[in-house]
């Protein structure tokens, strides 16, 4: 007689549980990192955005002290909103000077779009909304809105890797 041997074919229980235990490990291990490189990605996005709005709020007030922008007496120079950043405004056409010209006023857009708040938690409100705002008339220690924007600062209330809150960049 014959005897047929049985081949086993197959994963053990312990080979399982050890490639389960390799897996979990991994896991573990990789989930804290995702979180700190995901952190990292929205903080470089955050000093984009300030650094995108600070330095359109300089050009508009750059254009505004040339008279490129027209302002009333006694205000600062700064938009009224972030939102005047976007819209076309027509420089060129000064109403103060002697000789105006026929030619068409030229016109200018500081900002084709305004860069959102990456820490906001609702996306469906306007970006120009993710945004605390500062008056030009206003301290630096207790920044408040006002008829002018001066600066901007995130809205969220955590702290950065750093261990600086995001208000405060």
């Amino acid at each position: 007689m014959k005897t047929v041997k049985a081949t086993a074919r197959g994963f053990t229980l312990i080979e399982l549980l050890v490639t389960l235990g390799l897996v979990g490990l991994v896991a573990s291990v990789s989930l804290p990192l995702f979180e700190v490189t995901s952190t990292r990605i929205r903080e470089a996005e955050l000093r984009q955005a300030l650094r995108t709005i600070r330095t359109a709020l300089d050009a508009y007030k750059a254009a505004s002290d040339t008279g490129d922008i027209h302002k009333e007496a006694g205000e600062s120079g700064y938009p009224p909103s972030l939102d005047r950043l976007t819209e076309v405004i027509d420089i060129g056409a000064r109403t103060d000077s002697i000789v105006v010209s026929a030619d068409p006023p030229k016109r200018i857009q500081i900002l084709r779009q305004l860069p959102r708040d990456p820490f906001f938690p609702d996306p469906s409100v306007p970006a120009a909304q993710t945004w605390n705002v500062r008056a030009y008339a206003s301290r630096s220690d207790d920044p408040q809105p006002g008829p002018d924007v001066y600066d901007v600062s995130s809205k969220s209330q955590r702290n950065g890797l750093d261990g600086t809150p995001y208000a405060a960049w």
